[in-house]
């Protein structure tokens, strides 16, 4: 007999462990099974199990995302191979010639497919300081299509108004996407304070080993979901039954993992906040970030990832690199184990100069996703390669 939970009645950390899971009627597993098949079997010509081919729907696939379309409080998810999969996923849904307003401070390696390559496929963008309402104003076209938002943003972790951006999109009749990576469903629910899709680089948090690739996207409607659906199976951007069986597997762990890390991030803040060689820390956790008060609505807490400036400049940032030894010197974030980054040279290289001043994002500016270790041994691996005096 076929095992079935409902997932409304229960509590976000319960919905990471049982989202999805109990398909195996035959034997009752409560591990989700893997089922690597390329293709399925018709019983009759136009009769299928439900599934006919891997990259159109796969069960394994299918779990992963019935367990995040749960936590996101979605009507449907489609998993990717990556989260820059997932984002030009999105951006093939919009017709030539739209326009797309996105943040000035957001991943490198979206403003790279945005500022470099999308254009070419006739889609035009703008980058703007989406907590500036006048500047957001001016930027609204006749064409623009979708509103992009990154909250708290890459790296300098700025706060924006979901619910704000949300409504005055909603009054253009223009799509908002929200790009969820950073805090998860666990500290954050985009599409209840108004956001049309919620979008993930599962390869972080949510899957939390630095093990595997993969993106997901979930929809508010479930219209728009089916269209997310049948635009990935034509561009094959589907993730891996593989991929998607690992993912599922770290999902379960999501809501404990989430408490260290956010634990870990806030003692780091307030170390570094009061050492003599930082200028800045970015961490909406600390009262002094200016969107401190935004975050405590908005979230449910402040996240694993925080950005700081060194006194000092690069110079001081490689001086650091080169002494730590249990954090990694290593783009991604999300991760059981700490990284940390250098964002000018890393992640956000394919910004260029005047992109990233306009960011705020300087030449002393480190990023560190924190980890689940111990916060002491942290700390003490950092002090490490500060200067004392």
């Amino acid at each position: 007999m076929k095992r079935v939970i409902n997932l409304d009645a229960l509590h976000p950390d319960s919905c990471c462990v049982h989202g999805g899971m109990y398909q195996d009627a035959q034997f009752n597993s409560v591990a989700p099974p893997l089922y690597p098949s390329s293709t399925f079997y018709f019983e009759a010509p136009g009769v299928t199990s439900g599934f006919d081919y891997a990259r159109t729907a796969n069960p394994t696939r299918q779990a992963l995302e019935t367990n995040l379309a749960r936590l996101e409080g979605g009507a449907g998810c489609t998993a990717t191979g990556s989260g820059m999969a997932a984002i030009t996923l999105v951006l093939h849904m919009l017709e030539a010639g739209a326009h797309v307003i996105a943040g000035h401070d957001i991943y490198g390696g979206t403003y790279r497919l945005f500022a470099d390559y999308l254009p070419r496929r006739s889609l035009e963008f703008s980058f703007v300081d989406l907590g500036d309402a006048d500047a957001l104003a001016a930027a609204w076209r006749p064409n623009t299509r979708l509103l992009w938002i990154e909250t708290p943003s890459n790296p300098l972790l700025n706060v924006l108004d979901i619910q704000a951006l949300c409504a005055a999109a909603r009054a253009r009749d223009v799509r908002t996407l929200v790009d969820n990576t950073f805090l998860t469903p666990m500290l954050q629910r985009p599409l209840a304070l108004g956001a049309d899709l919620a979008l993930h680089s599962t390869t972080k948090y949510i899957n939390g080993h630095s093990d595997v690739l993969g993106g997901a996207v979930i929809a508010a409607d479930a219209e728009v979901a089916e269209t997310v659906a049948r635009t990935a199976n034509a561009l094959g951007t589907t993730a891996s039954a593989h991929d998607a069986w690992l993912i599922l597997r770290g999902v379960r762990t999501l809501a404990l993992r989430m408490e260290r890390h956010e634990s870990n991030a806030a003692a780091l803040a307030r170390w570094l906040d009061a050492h003599r060689a930082v200028d800045r820390v970015y961490y909406p956790g600390l009262p002094s970030h200016p969107g401190h008060e935004l975050a405590r609505r908005q979230q449910s807490g402040f996240g694993g990832m925080l950005s700081f400036d060194l006194r000092g400049g690069q110079a001081a940032c490689e001086q650091l690199l080169r002494s730590v030894r249990l954090f990694s010197v290593a783009e991604s974030l999300g991760g059981v184990e700490s990284l940390i980054e250098h964002p000018a040279t890393m992640s956000h290289a394919a910004m260029t100069e005047q992109a990233l001043r306009t960011a705020g994002i300087g030449a002393g500016t480190l990023r560190i996703s924190a980890g689940i270790e111990h916060p002491e041994d942290l700390i003490a691996d950092l002090e490490r390669g500060l200067p004392r005096d």
